[in-house]
This record gives C-alpha cells, sequence and structure tokens, in this order.
C-alpha cells in the first residue's frame, strides 16, 4: 500500500512544526518533505501517536481488542501492558488468553511477565508463578519486560526469589518496571539500583524527584481512581526525558470519552511546552521498552495521528503501519468472538456469617479516599446492638467483607469510612491483586445479596439495596466482559449511578472499592485471611 498527503508536521525530535508532505509504502514512512508553505492551523497537525506507558488493560473490563477498538479513537496506537491482574486469577492461562486476543488487532500492544502472582502471601490468590516461570515467560519474544515489581520489601531485603526475577529479565535486555509507593531516599535508591527502570506509584513530586534522581523514570499516572497528574505535570518541563504518561487503571465509561490525550491536552492548558509534553507522552515509552512503534521517522513504522488542533488534541485520523484504523471519532478495528478463562470456587453467602461479635468499644477502620490508592489507618468508636459490630452509618463506617472466590470459605469482615453509603451495598470480583470478592455496604441482607449476586454470575459488580440487586457480568475471569465498550460503559454508568443515589460522594466507587485489598499499597487494607496494616505487614487485630 501506497499513499502521501501533506499537513503540518509536528517534529518532536527536530522541536518544530512545518508543513510537509509524508510519503508511506508498505506500512513504512518512505519519505518526509518540508514544503514551501507556511504552518496552515486548517490543514491539521501531523505527529506521533500516543502510548499509555503502564496499564493493566483487565481494569478496564474489555478485552484487548475490544479495548483497542476504543482507544484508537483518541489516538492511542499503543500501550505497556501488565497482565498481572489475570495471571493472578489463571496464571500463565490467562495470560496466554490475552496475548492471543490481542494478536489480533494491529494495535500495538507489549505484555509484561508478571513479577508478583500473589501479590503478597498474607491473601488467597488463584495461581502462584516462580522465579523459573517468570524466566520462561520472559523469554518469550512476545514479552517485552517484567511487570511492576511490588516486593519492594523482597528488593531491599534481597528476597532470592524476587532477585532471580529482576535478573531474568536483566540478562535478556527486557526493562524491570517498579511499584515502590512512598519510598524515598536511600532506600528508593537501593531499590532502583536492584535493576528498576520505572515507578507509577508516585503520589508527590519529592518522591518522584529522589526516584528519578536514583535513574528511574517517572510513569505519571491519572487512572480511573489514582489521580496523581495534578501533584507530578511540574515534572514535564523539569524532567522531559524522565518522564512517561500513564492510566494504569481505566474503567470503560471513561474510556470512552477519552485517554491519554486528555492528559496532554491538560498539560499543555497548565503551560508545559508542547514539545516536552509529546515527547513524554509518546517518545519516552518508545525508547525506553524498545517498542515497534514508529515515531514519523523515515523508515519508521507508518504509526501516527492527525489532531485538528493543538490545545484539545481532537483525533482526525490514527494510522497503524501505514493503515487507516480510525477516522473522526470512528473506529474501523475489527473485534474476534471473544474466548473465556475464570476460576471461582466460592460458595453462597448468608448474612449471618457476616456478624461480628463486639470485643471492645474500640475498633481499627479503614479510611478511602477518593482519588488514591492509599488509605489511612483510624480507630473509631464501635457501633454495638445486642453485643454484635454492626456499621454507623450516620458517621460513614460502614462493613467491608472479602470472601475468598477460589474456595468455600468464611469470610473476612471489618470496617470502612470514605465511602458515604446511606444505604444498600455494593460488590465486586475485581479486587486488586486476587481479585477476591470485596463488598461494602450498610447492613447484613444487603451486602450478603450483593456479593451472593457476584458469585452467581461467576463474577462481576453489584448493588443492592432493599432486596433489589443489579448486576454487571464478568465472566473472563471475573475481570472482564465479552460485550462492547460502549455495552459494558453503560452498564457500568448504570451501576455507578445506583451508588451515587445510595449516597457515595466518590468519583468511581468501584475503582475505590477494588483497591481496599491491595495489600501492597499504604496504610490499612483487608485480605480475605483479615485485617492488615500495610506499614507493619502483618495482619492487625479489628478490635483495639
Amino acid at each position: 500500500m501506497e499513499f502521501s498527503f501533506s499537513g503540518n508536521l509536528v517534529d518532536v525530535h527536530l522541536r518544530e512544526i512545518y508543513a510537509a508532505r509524508i510519503s508511506v509504502f508498505q506500512g513504512k514512512i518512505a519519505s518526509i518533505d518540508r514544503t514551501p508553505n507556511p504552518v496552515n492551523a486548517t490543514a491539521g497537525f501531523i505527529m506521533p501517536g500516543f502510548v499509555d506507558s503502564h496499564i493493566h488493560i483487565e481494569s478496564s473490563m474489555l478485552l484487548p481488542c475490544e479495548f483497542a477498538k476504543v482507544a484508537v479513537n483518541h489516538g492511542t496506537v499503543a500501550t505497556v501492558s501488565d497482565p498481572h491482574e489475570i495471571a493472578n486469577v489463571c496464571g500463565l492461562d490467562g495470560v496466554e488468553l490475552m496475548l492471543r486476543n490481542a494478536s489480533k488487532t494491529k494495535f500495538k500492544f507489549c505484555f509484561g511477565a508478571p513479577a508478583c502472582v500473589p501479590a503478597t502471601v498474607f491473601e488467597t490468590a488463584g495461581a502462584k508463578l516462580d522465579a523459573g516461570e517468570t524466566a520462561k515467560l520472559l523469554s518469550d519474544p512476545r514479552i517485552g519486560y517484567l511487570s511492576e515489581m511490588m516486593d519492594f520489601p523482597g528488593v531491599l531485603n534481597d528476597d532470592p526469589e524476587v532477585a532471580a526475577k529482576i535478573k531474568a529479565a536483566l540478562d535478556l535486555g527486557k526493562p524491570v518496571d517498579g511499584h515502590a509507593p512512598g519510598l524515598r531516599g536511600d532506600q528508593a535508591a537501593k531499590y532502583i539500583a536492584a535493576g528498576i527502570t520505572t515507578d507509577h506509584e508516585c503520589f508527590t513530586r519529592e518522591e518522584a524527584i529522589d526516584k528519578i534522581n536514583a535513574g528511574c523514570k517517572i510513569a505519571i499516572r491519572e487512572g480511573s481512581a489514582a489521580r496523581n497528574f495534578d501533584a507530578l505535570q511540574t515534572l514535564i518541563d523539569e524532567h522531559p526525558d524522565a518522564c512517561m504518561l500513564c492510566s494504569d487503571d481505566k474503567h470503560p465509561d471513561e474510556l470512552l470519552l477519552g485517554h491519554i490525550n486528555k492528559l496532554v491536552a491538560r498539560a499543555v492548558a497548565a503551560g508545559s511546552d508542547l514539545m516536552n509534553v509529546l515527547t513524554v507522552a509518546c517518545v519516552n515509552p518508545v525508547n525506553h521498552y524498545e517498542l515497534g512503534v514508529g515515531l514519523l521517522r523515515v523508515g519508521d513504522p507508518a504509526d501516527f495521528i492527525v489532531v485538528d488542533n493543538l490545545s484539545s488534541f481532537n483525533v482526525a485520523a490514527t494510522y497503524l503501519d501505514g493503515e487507516l484504523v480510525s477516522e473522526n471519532g470512528q473506529s474501523l478495528l475489527t473485534v474476534p468472538k471473544p474466548e473465556t478463562v475464570n476460576k471461582f470456587a466460592a460458595t453462597p453467602f448468608d448474612a449471618q456469617q457476616l456478624a461480628i461479635k463486639a470485643e471492645s468499644s474500640n475498633i481499627r477502620v479503614m479510611e478511602a479516599i477518593d482519588g488514591q490508592l492509599i488509605t489511612n489507618g483510624l480507630t473509631r468508636p464501635c457501633r454495638i446492638e445486642d453485643g454484635m459490630a454492626i456499621a454507623d452509618v450516620e458517621n460513614d463506617i460502614l462493613k467491608i467483607v472479602v470472601c475468598n472466590r477460589y474456595a468455600a470459605a468464611e469470610p473476612s469482615v471489618a470496617f470502612v469510612t470514605g465511602f458515604g453509603l446511606k444505604s444498600g451495598a455494593i460488590a465486586s470480583s475485581v479486587a486488586h491483586d486476587s481479585h477476591n470478592i470485596v463488598a461494602v455496604g450498610t447492613n447484613d441482607d444487603d451486602l450478603a445479596a450483593a456479593i451472593n449476586a457476584v458469585i452467581e454470575q461467576q463474577g462481576g459488580l453489584s448493588v443492592s439495596k432493599s432486596g433489589t440487586t443489579d448486576v454487571l457480568p464478568l465472566p473472563v475471569a471475573g475481570l472482564m466482559s465479552t460485550g462492547s465498550c460502549r455495552e459494558v460503559g453503560e452498564k457500568y454508568g448504570v451501576l455507578n449511578q445506583k451508588v451515587k443515589a445510595m449516597g457515595t460522594t466518590l468519583g468511581a466507587p468501584y475503582m475505590t472499592l477494588s483497591f481496599m485489598a491491595l495489600l501492597v499499597i499504604p496504610s490499612l487494607k483487608i485480605s480475605d485471611k483479615g485485617l492488615f496494616d500495610v506499614d507493619l505487614f502483618d495482619f492487625v487485630p479489628l478490635f483495639v
């Protein structure tokens, strides 16, 4: 296929914008010729496509091909994708499903080998990948890097299993992603010196600077739950060669509205230099991960986008290997027939199984924070009725439950604040990182109903109130739907609105819920085995 067209070329390498004629032959850029014409804003701007430098495709609740179909409408041409979520549920079978599905689209996925399956030994997961299995996966040419090394204590303490995984990646010349929230100073330097090359967990500029100074690249994250862009945005101009942009987790309703293009527009509106922004959003991930993605140079794959302006970055067209894959917001990518894989053995719950006998008048309470993965650990008075500790709705102290999805077992029950529900309950089988069932509610009957709806569907999101329950099924590992982004996004939006009508002020209540069992993010979390203090890295009793 051969074609050419003219427009305003945004040359990030030369840091210039000029009128040019670009020729494409057999999927590659054959020539770029400057023309004597002045830059004409009405002619559109040709520029490299956007790259999400760290994302879990599973969190979109879509299979890779369906994710790609929507992402190209926003000018995204590639992602650096960690299949950690499905690996924790289904092991290598889950990773293979993602690779097979992704191979059926022109979109450029770079999948990693999950580094921490399970994430910790303090929760029940569906699989375990040891150093040998991780090394074998890394040797697969379809795998581009070692995914986020969440076990930063293992790195700092020279754990031999952790060290073996990192060495396997480095021996193959593949980068190692980091995950070390809050780590600073000498500890951050030691962690990075072990071979870690990126981190997407920074939530303060000071933390990011420490890691950059130690030789690490920072992926500035703005997802559906964790929103760190405002805190880190100044790094784009301060350290343009050491930053990338990522979403980490992107729910389908937000994906319909935008992706990395929204962050690019925000950065430019905030005053960041355009070429620095595009370096961060387009160039750095391609170079760091050695992606097979073109950057508008002669000989490169013809991967690029055309936008109508350099402020809102409305995408008029997206090309992959010289093929038009999106035009004026309409994707031209096709989606194959989906396949599923799952692991679900939980049995229905009775409300009485969620009862807690009061052992004292004070309890530990998790505090959920809107827009953050971190939680606080608080001590609060316990509301007691008939000798049982119950939810205190007036003071926003609700019950939180985690149920083992891989076997019939008694649930783990504690308390949480920050959700703001005045009635009902919500539940989800998307619960990072082991993806047991997590639920929050105002009373045991609605909690049991919400949990049982997820069990009945073998995975999904649910909301229950006064005997009425609604559910979004997620049949692929309890994480993803087989439907379209619009179908899933609309159903997800309906659930979100029902939850907000029940009183929550959280921007993304289900996404926030999904991180309440994430034991590698401070400070107080809960697993199917109990209440967990991340700072102590050990279980703690509910009653104080």
